[in-house]
């Protein structure tokens, strides 16, 4: 085979030839029963072994963010899509394709605050007010529509992310720069905005060194077993065609 051929693609993720695969210059027959899903995420995306400490800590990220019920836009999409008649594989890319920057976007924007705010020379409060002028009043991580006064799922990552500092496997950088981010804008409420999902998985991917457009991939994967689920059950409740709300409710037109 000629250079131009063998040179159009170049990847260190895998070599395979007939009998053989090595996916990052591991044999798969090694990896197959001893290495985790959530430690092949990671091996197959920055091409290292995780530590024990660190394998944890990124699969309790991914396992916070698996669903959030019908309500969520993709999953909502991924129930409709079956109810037309379409296989899992495609209610699932469906979903996924939803999934853009304001329904499953805020944990990569959150990671890009969090980074822009360790790189600041100045005060903290600058780095926000820089943010907001450029994005808008919106901050990502923190807050949420549904769940007040606290998201329960921050809590218990930011509790993970204190034992992981104590354990040597983060610095806590990031999950310092959360807090003091959630303070802040909770003074200039007048009340609580305590931090969210997004904001709480943000703080792990920042400090386990994942650059901010891997947050929302790994978003996606969370996701994604959500939606197979919820794509699945409704293949087992039947329906057709349904829509967003019962065929009851009409929408408000606002035409001539």
């Amino acid at each position: 085979m000629s250079d131009d051929v063998r040179d159009w693609w170049a990847t260190s993720i895998i070599d395979m030839e007939p009998g053989r695969i090595a996916l990052r210059g591991h044999p798969i027959e090694e990896l197959i029963g001893n290495i985790g899903f959530a430690e092949m995420i990671w091996l197959m995306i920055r091409g290292d072994r995780p530590t024990e400490g660190q394998a944890a800590l990124f699969e309790a990220a991914l396992v916070s963010a698996v669903d959030h019920g019908p309500q969520a836009p993709s999953i909502a999409a991924a129930r409709m899509a079956v109810t037309c008649g379409l296989p899992l594989n495609n209610a699932m890319a469906s979903a996924v394709n939803m999934l853009g920057d304001v329904h499953g976007g805020a944990g990569e924007q959150a990671v890009e605050l969090f980074q822009r705010a360790a790189d600041h020379q100045g005060p903290l409060e600058v780095a926000l007010d820089d943010w907001i002028a450029e994005h808008g009043k919106i901050v990502p991580g923190f807050g949420h529509r549904f769940h007040k006064p606290i998201d329960p799922r921050a809590p218990r990552l930011m509790e993970l992310v204190d034992e992981a500092v104590l354990g040597g496997v983060c610095e806590g950088q990031y999950a310092t720069i959360g807090q003091q981010l959630e303070a802040e804008l909770t003074r200039r409420k007048g009340s609580p905005i305590p931090m969210n999902i997004d904001g709480a998985t943000a703080v792990i991917y920042a400090e386990l060194g994942f650059a901010a457009p891997l947050a929302r991939g790994l978003f996606c994967l969370s996701r994604s077993v959500g939606i197979l689920s919820h794509a699945w059950e409704q293949s087992q409740q039947g329906g057709r065609n349904k829509g967003p709300t019962p065929p009851k409710y009409r929408w408000t037109y606002t035409g001539v």
